[in-house]
């Protein structure tokens, strides 16, 4: 990877014209359409369509993550779209087009969903709704999903509503078939750099020879909590963590002593956390995948808990981690 080329921030131009009439805009988003629709030109649409959900899964399956899988074509779609055109060494611009469409295989994929039976295993770490005070969730043992919608959700990149939207009548538990989007197996390989780049809010994870294992959509900081600037390290991995608040880092609710939450999917740091050098700041999950491109952490890098357990299993201690903030 050339760090020359960095992807650069820009929007979809609001003026492209779209002559050509295509079936997939406005069509109700059933599994047969997901299935069947195939690009035939014009600008992705924004609002959710059967064309963006096949396109999250292919961008999915090319280690680009989209986050969840929602059928709505903005924000991380775009985001996901600019990384691919960038590793592919395509004029980054983040729009869909029929050479966008070839090389992700589009034409000929099939596939895209599939059914899946639920099974114990599947809602095991189902425990319900979660209080949101910090000293209600330290007396817990478990911060686990608040259902088993929920649970499927993550365990195929999806988005929550997006599940229910594909299954109305299922209860979400042990038992029940579903339909569900059949994303890619876990990426495999050594990532021996990471780059954080802080203005598109991805994260490039590359090997020894430079080339892109995969790239994520993250949360970065905000100008009040910054995140770190230039290089650092990965320190240790964990999963399944404990979570220790400190209100001299920030304040939750009227919390003002040291807790210690148990681990979970739905903890502040998810089911992952990857520790960096920089004293107190990682890169972890979050309990809410949906709100990576509309929230901001407090300090730390933070990606959806299934792209965070992937990059865990491909980085060790000192593995090199850039912040890049642009400049």
């Amino acid at each position: 990877m050339h760090l020359t080329r960095p992807i650069v921030a820009a929007q979809i131009l609001a003026t492209l014209a779209c002559t050509t009439a295509f079936a997939q805009d406005g069509d109700p988003i059933t599994v047969n359409a997901i299935e069947t629709v195939n690009y035939l030109g014009g600008p992705l649409p924004e609002d959710q369509s059967a064309l963006a959900v096949k396109l999250q899964v292919l961008l999915d399956r090319a280690d680009i993550s989209p986050g969840v899988i929602d059928g709505f074509g903005g924000g991380m779609t775009v985001s996901a779209l600019r990384a691919f055109e960038f590793r592919e060494q395509l004029p980054v611009d983040g729009v869909l087009d029929g050479v966008v469409w070839d090389a992700l295989g589009g034409k000929q994929a099939t596939g895209i969903l599939g059914q899946h039976t639920i099974s114990a295993e599947d809602v095991a770490e189902v425990t319900g709704p979660l209080p949101r005070d910090y000293s209600e969730l330290a007396q817990l043992k478990l911060l686990g999903y608040s259902s088993g919608a929920e649970a499927l959700a993550e365990r195929f990149h999806m988005d929550e509503q997006f599940l229910r939207l594909l299954n109305p009548s299922s209860s979400f538990t042990q038992g029940d078939t579903i339909f569900v989007t059949k994303p890619r197996a876990r990426a495999t390989g050594r990532v021996t750099s990471i780059l954080i780049d802080k203005p598109n809010q991805r994260l490039l994870a590359t090997d020894a020879e430079g080339r892109i294992v995969a790239n994520y959509p993250v949360a970065v900081a905000s100008a009040q909590t910054p995140s770190p600037s230039g290089l650092h390290e990965v320190r240790a991995i964990a999963i399944e963590p404990n979570y220790t608040y400190n209100p001299d880092n920030f304040q939750q609710g009227d919390n003002n002593e040291i807790l210690t939450l148990p681990p979970g999917p739905n903890g502040p740091v998810g089911a992952v956390w990857i520790d960096l050098t920089e004293p107190s700041y990682g890169i972890h999950g979050t309990p809410e995948p949906a709100s990576l491109f509309t929230a901001q952490s407090h300090g730390c890098v933070r990606m959806t808990n299934w792209d965070a357990a992937e990059l865990a299993n491909m980085v060790d201690p000192g593995t090199t981690v850039q912040f890049w903030d642009g400049n």
